[in-house]
C-alpha cells in the first residue's frame, strides 16, 4: 500500500476518501496521526487554501499529501461565502455558543437575511481537491467539483452539516439535508471532485 497524508481530521472525509483510494493501493494517513497541526488558510480562492494545507502536511510528514476545500458560492452575493464558508459570520461573541452546530447557526442565520429579499437565490457548493507528491511539487494534481442548487429561507431535513439544510436541490425536490449520507457522496461537490481525482490516478499510475 502506498501511503498518503491526508491534511484533514473530519472524520467523514477519512472515511469516504479511504474507501475510494483503498482499491488503487492506497492507505490513508490523517495528518493528527503524525502530530501535523492544521495550516493556516489565509488565500482567497479555494485551490490556493487547499495547495497550502497540501503542501505543509507533505513538508512535515515528508511522503505524499493532499488536501481539499470547499464552501458555498451564492451567484447574488458575488461568490460568497466562499472560502469564508465556514467562518462566515465571524468568531463567536463572549457568551456564545461555541462548536461547529453553533458556528453553522450563526452562519446560516447570517446567509438567510443577506437573501430575505433577494429573488435570486441560486448558488453552489464548490470543491477543489489537491494531491501532492512533495511539499514542492511543480505538478499537483487538482480535481473540482460543483453542486448547484438554490438557497431556501427555511431548513428542511436533519442529515449533513453546514448550509445543507437550506441548500435545495430542484432535482431532487429535496435539500441536502434530506439526502442519505450514500445518496449525497455519490452527487455532492466532494464527491464529484473525488471522482475525478481518482480517475486521473487510474489513468496515470505512475504519476504517484
Amino acid at each position: 500500500m502506498k501511503r498518503i497524508v491526508i491534511a484533514s481530521g473530519n472524520p467523514g472525509k477519512l472515511r469516504e476518501f479511504g474507501q475510494m483510494l483503498a482499491p488503487l493501493g492506497y492507505e490513508i494517513v490523517p495528518q493528527a496521526t503524525l502530530g501535523i497541526p492544521d495550516a493556516e488558510e489565509p488565500h482567497a480562492t479555494f485551490v490556493e487554501n487547499a495547495l497550502a494545507k497540501a503542501r505543509h502536511a507533505s513538508a512535515l510528514a515528508k511522503m505524499p499529501a493532499f488536501a481539499d476545500d470547499s464552501g458555498i458560492c451564492v451567484a447574488a452575493l458575488g461568490g460568497e461565502p466562499g472560502v469564508h464558508s465556514a467562518r462566515y459570520a465571524g468568531s463567536p461573541g463572549p457568551g456564545a455558543a461555541t462548536g461547529r452546530e453553533a458556528q453553522d447557526a450563526r452562519n446560516n442565520r447570517k446567509l438567510v437575511a443577506a437573501l430575505a429579499s433577494r429573488s435570486d437565490r441560486r448558488a453552489h457548493y464548490y470543491c477543489v481537491i489537491v494531491l501532492v507528491r512533495h511539499a514542492n511539487d511543480p505538478e499537483p494534481l487538482i480535481a473540482e467539483g460543483r453542486w448547484h442548487g438554490e438557497v431556501i429561507l427555511e431548513p428542511r431535513g436533519s442529515n449533513g452539516f453546514g448550509y445543507d439544510p437550506y441548500f435545495h436541490l430542484p432535482a431532487f425536490g429535496r435539500t441536502a439535508a434530506e439526502l442519505d449520507p450514500e445518496e449525497k457522496n455519490g452527487v455532492s461537490h466532494r464527491g464529484q471532485a473525488l471522482t475525478h481525482l481518482v480517475a486521473r490516478l487510474v489513468e496515470q499510475p505512475e504519476w504517484l
